[in-house]
């Protein structure tokens, strides 16, 4: 009786063990698959990314790097991606704007379909000419309109896009100082509607693919 006991305990501590592995192995995969960004999940509308509802993208108006008053609303009839950058950057920024020109370039004549905002998260380091030198640098200076301002005129952006944006506290001239700022990319359709969200690790396919989806639309 007492082998028979031990066999059958034996038996059912191994089903046990082999159903609990299998629901780790569920949930680990059901948690990769809804926090990855590198593979984020499509919509009805075939977009990647995470989706926002197609809720009205707030407008604004801010001076792009020639110059020139440039509001969101005028893009209306145009899909538009809608980013946070700074000029003095040492990562994220310059990464992102090197991604952009491959969807530029990866667009062809369709790219001036599309517009490009890139917003000032530091008011005092984003000069007209550290705008153009940046923009240059990266060869965006004719695909984007990288949109700067005093602080006054662009923290009411941040807040709208729900971005954070602090200079650090240094020593050193706020033009070279850090910022510590939130990322974020939107993509908004030809009706001014938000679509989808993405993160920095966005990659170049994934928001060319979304501006294709737009155009088509």
């Amino acid at each position: 009786m007492s082998w028979r006991l031990a066999s059958r305990l034996s038996v059912v501590t191994l089903a046990l063990l082999v159903v609990l592995v299998v629901a780790v192995l569920q949930a680990r995969h059901s948690f990769g698959g809804a926090s990855s960004n590198a593979n984020p999940s499509t919509n009805s509308s075939g977009l990647q990314g995470t989706d926002l509802g197609g809720t009205p993208a707030p407008d604004f108006r801010l001076t792009d790097q020639f110059g020139q008053p440039v509001s969101l609303s005028q893009f209306r009839g145009k899909p538009v991606v809608l980013t946070f950058l700074y000029t003095h950057c040492p990562d994220v920024c310059p990464l992102t704007a090197e991604k952009l020109h491959t969807v530029m370039q990866s667009l062809g004549a369709d790219a001036q379909k599309v517009g490009v905002l890139a917003v000032s998260v530091d008011p005092k380091g984003d000069t007209l000419t550290a705008a153009q030198q940046f923009s240059q640098t990266h060869k965006m200076l004719n695909y984007w309109h990288f949109l700067i301002g005093t602080h006054a005129e662009l923290a009411p952006v941040w807040s709208k896009y729900s971005m954070y944006a602090q200079a650090a506290a240094v020593s050193t001239p706020a033009s070279t100082g850090s910022v510590s700022h939130s990322t974020a990319l939107y993509v908004i359709d030809k009706q001014g509607h938000e679509r989808v969200f993405l993160s920095d690790d966005f990659t170049p396919q994934q928001l060319t693919a979304d501006l294709r989806v737009l155009l088509g639309e």
